[in-house]
């Protein structure tokens, strides 16, 4: 439920054009609906100013389908994450205006955001196998209403890329750094720019790269101050992270 159906309930109770009994009915779902195998929290949108995700990964295609009926109850924007092209299939014979963005394994229900600020958010990758986890965190902060600039394939095996794309790096509020291999490029950002830096080890990489557990180390280890580092091939939670700074203290 958004803030602004909430308000619509009570001043209809308040104005005499809506029961009580009425109203108690359409709250009652406030905190979560129980579907048995999920129980949804209608709640967030309120909470938090974004209302839930659905995670894809390890839910049946049933499931998410159902999950989705019940969130567009009370949501007109529903995005799920990770989500294959049968997923998508899937959700579009129920929801056929659904968006897939293949790349960031995105579907969005609805229409984006508005944009809530003018600021923006950089997301770069170290590499083009960087890409897909980049496009999750620049896909999910233009969901939640961001201007996001992309710079791809700027890593530090070749510096002097980094250099030659200042003037983006240096216009952004806040960035998200990308990289597998040994997660160099975070630092080495974090090190040119006085804005908060969110560092996304990847799993791309050579066999001792630990499916992404040697950049995950570099990143906490990184002695650039400004630098704060989430889970491996979290793209998702970057992005959401990066919106949440970029739109402190934004009215609009």
């Amino acid at each position: 439920m958004k803030k602004e159906s909430l308000e619509k309930i009570l001043n209809e109770v308040r104005d005499g054009k809506l029961a009580v009994d009425e109203a108690l009915r359409l709250l009652k779902t406030l905190p979560y609906e129980d579907l048995g195998f999920a129980k949804i929290d209608t709640h967030r949108d309120l909470r938090r100013g974004f209302p839930e995700v659905i995670f894809c990964q390890g839910k049946t295609v049933a499931q998410i389908v159902k999950i989705v009926e019940k969130i567009s109850h009370s949501d007109d924007v529903i995005m799920a994450s990770r989500a294959n092209r049968e997923i998508y299939e899937a959700i579009r014979q129920v929801k056929p205006g659904a968006v897939y963005f293949e790349t960031a394994r995105i579907v969005l229900i609805g229409r984006k955001k508005e944009l809530k600020t003018e600021k923006e958010i950089a997301v770069i990758s170290a590499g083009t196998s960087d890409i897909p986890v980049s496009e999750e965190a620049a896909v999910t902060a233009e969901i939640m209403g961001n201007p996001v600039e992309r710079i791809y394939d700027i890593g530090v095996a070749g510096v002097h890329r980094v250099f030659h794309n200042q003037e983006k790096i240096f216009r952004a509020n806040v960035l998200v750094v990308v990289a597998g291999m040994e997660g160099a490029l975070a630092s080495v950002i974090g090190g040119l720019v006085d804005r908060p830096v969110i560092a996304v080890p990847t799993s791309v990489g050579y066999g001792a790269s630990f499916d992404g557990l040697a950049a995950l180390l570099s990143m906490l280890n990184s002695c650039a101050p400004g630098v704060v580092t989430v889970n491996i091939d979290n793209g998702f939670g970057a992005g959401y992270f990066a919106s949440l700074i970029n739109q402190t203290g934004n009215d609009k």
